[in-house]
C-alpha cells in the first residue's frame, strides 16, 4: 500500500463500458468476484457493472506419474471487470474486501486497450476464425512467432486451435490462440 491514494473526484467518469483490472489479496480472486456479484445485485447496478471476470485455463499436470487436468488462475491476483467508470463504481469496487487497487498509474484505474483485451480472448463473443482444418497458418506471436504450420483441430469455445510445427524435425503439435495466429 502507499501513501498515494485517489479520491472518487479524481476518476475520470466515463459512459463507456471497458475493461478494467484490479489487484486483490493472493488467493482471494473468486471471493473478490462473488462479493463484488453481490454487490451489484444488492445496489442494482447489473447496468454499470456487467461482468466481473478471473480467467482460467487447463494445464495439464503429472503427478506421480498420472496426467491430470486442472484449472489455473491466468493472472494470479487480478480480477477483471466490464464496467463504467464512475463515482459509484469505482468506489464499490475500490472498498470491496480483498481488493487493494485499481491497476493503472499511481491506482487511477486505466481500462486495457482493444488490443490487450482481444491478446487475452475475453469480452469478446465467441468469434469464429477465418481459418478451417488443414490450413497453413503463420505464428505471429509467443515463442514460436515467424513458424509456420498446418490447422490439425479448432476449438471456438476455448478459442484455440492445435497447430502442427516442424520443430527440431519433428511434426509437433502446439496449442494456439486465435490471436497468435493468421492465415497465409
Amino acid at each position: 500500500m502507499s501513501d498515494e491514494t485517489i479520491r472518487p473526484e479524481e476518476v475520470k467518469a466515463s459512459n463507456e463500458m471497458r475493461w478494467y483490472v484490479v489487484h486483490t489479496y493472493s488467493g482471494y480472486e473468486n471471493k473478490v468476484k462473488a462479493n463484488i456479484e453481490k454487490i451489484i445485485e444488492n445496489r442494482g447496478m447489473q447496468d454499470q457493472i456487467l461482468e466481473v471476470s478471473v480467467p482460467l485455463q487447463d494445464v495439464v499436470e503429472i503427478k506421480n506419474g498420472q496426467k491430470k487436468t486442472v484449472q489455473r488462475k491466468v493472472f494470479p491476483g487480478y480480477v477483471l471487470l466490464k464496467m463504467i467508470m464512475n463515482d459509484d463504481t469505482w468506489y464499490v469496487v475500490r472498498n470491496t474486501r480483498g481488493v487493494t487497487s485499481f491497476v493503472g498509474p499511481g491506482s487511477k484505474p486505466v481500462p486495457l486497450t482493444d488490443e490487450e483485451v482481444f491478446a487475452m480472448g475475453i469480452g469478446s463473443s465467441v468469434e469464429n476464425i477465418d481459418v478451417e482444418l488443414g490450413d497453413a497458418v503463420k505464428v505471429i506471436a509467443g515463442p514460436f512467432a515467424n513458424s509456420v504450420g498446418i490447422i490439425k483441430e479448432i476449438n471456438t469455445n476455448k478459442r484455440i486451435v492445435v497447430v502442427k510445427l516442424s520443430i527440431f524435425g519433428r511434426e509437433t503439435p502446439v496449442e494456439l490462440d486465435f490471436g497468435q495466429i493468421e492465415k497465409v
